[in-house]
């Protein structure tokens, strides 16, 4: 637990800047000294919640009080404030997606690595807890070992209609929403990925990507599918997890979904059903007890444990939890999709 108050300026106040200021408020030895943002209506909703607001950027970089700066603005932002902020001597947390390729990423690091500041990605998508449910039923093999993973989020209201209907502002379904699950999927699955697979959709004929489905095949001969849609009116799981020994569905961010167990592997017995145009026994549904359903596990989260282990991080108490190794790897995985959608194939990606 953090010894020592710290300071945050943040610098961008829309919807994630303001939330940010929301949580922040909760933790103990943390504060926001500060806000800066371009446009002066949230500037001035920043004084209405009682928060200082800044003249320019430059002197939210200055500000004493600061030691962290919390960047939350448009994506194509990111690189240029988080070094301009690390180069001030300030320690950075920045959004996700944290740049627009690893190029930009590697620039950020070396700024962090130069001025001896830490520099963290907001990855706070490892604290749902439909996440945590999925990722509790893979290393409990509550499902036996697990071979295939599909992992979705759905809506049906198309790109938020602000900057992120833009492909030169960073925005796109793969930047915005395909970054929290891949960041997870890698989180759960840290494997080697020898081949990725990926199509964006362009449905609603906006400027970049409405949606992606990624297929992923890891070198343990593990499996997944990664999709991001807005468009569609009946949604999927948020999880689909197939394993040796059952299967598991998670849905509505961890509110539905069940687990289905196999508990008796010596009875196979099926009696054959007539569908419309013949008859089958291989699809037939089981005769017997020998599958068990049960809820899914109880998971606790609180995405205010990010902040602190931020604190201690800054203090040498801890590691970071998202890790810049673990950011980097993402990026590249996305460079990737974005590669394999321009070819119309799947394409390599790491070697075992």
């Amino acid at each position: 637990m953090s010894e020592r108050n710290h300071g945050v300026a943040l610098i961008g106040f829309g919807g994630m800047g303001s939330r940010h200021a929301e949580l922040i408020a909760t933790v103990e030895n943390l504060s926001v000294v500060g806000v800066w943002d371009i446009l002066p209506e949230r500037l001035a909703d920043a004084r209405a919640l009682g928060l200082k607001a800044y003249g320019s950027q430059a002197e939210a970089l200055a500000d004493p009080a600061a030691d962290i700066v919390l960047v939350a603005t448009p994506n194509h932002f990111h690189k240029e404030i988080s070094v301009a902020a690390l180069d001030a001597g300030k320690n950075v947390i920045c959004e996700k997606p944290v740049a627009l390729d690893t190029k930009e990423l590697a620039e950020m690091i070396a700024a962090s690595e130069r001025n001896r500041r830490l520099f963290v990605v907001h990855q706070n998508r490892r604290w749902d807890e439909d996440y945590l449910m999925a990722r509790r039923i893979v290393e409990e093999k509550t499902v036996g070992p697990v071979y295939h993973i599909e992992r979705r989020v759905m809506g049906s209201r198309g790109i938020p209609g602000d900057w992120r209907k833009y492909k030169a502002y960073g925005g796109g379904m793969l930047f915005d929403w395909g970054i929290h699950v891949l960041d997870q999927m890698l989180d759960l699955y840290p494997e080697p990925i020898v081949s990725v697979h990926c199509e964006l959709s362009f449905v609603l004929g906006n400027d970049c990507d409405d949606g992606c489905r990624i297929s992923l095949r890891y070198a343990n001969g593990r499996t997944a599918v990664v999709e991001v849609q807005t468009w569609n009116f009946i949604t999927l799981p948020n999880w689909y997890i197939n394993g040796s020994g059952g299967t598991a569905t998670i849905d509505g961010f961890g509110r539905f979904g069940k687990i289905s167990t196999l508990v008796r592997f010596d009875r196979n017995e099926a009696k054959p059903i007539v569908t419309a145009a013949g008859l089958t026994k291989t699809m037939a549904p089981r005769m017997d007890d020998s599958v068990m359903e049960q809820p899914l596990p109880t998971v606790t989260a609180d995405v205010t444990d990010y902040y602190r282990n931020v604190m201690d991080a800054i203090e040498g108490k801890a590691e970071p939890i998202v890790k810049n190794p673990q950011v980097m790897r993402v990026l590249k995985l996305v460079e990737a999709c974005f590669e394999s959608h321009r070819l119309g194939r799947s394409i390599p990606f790491e070697q075992a």
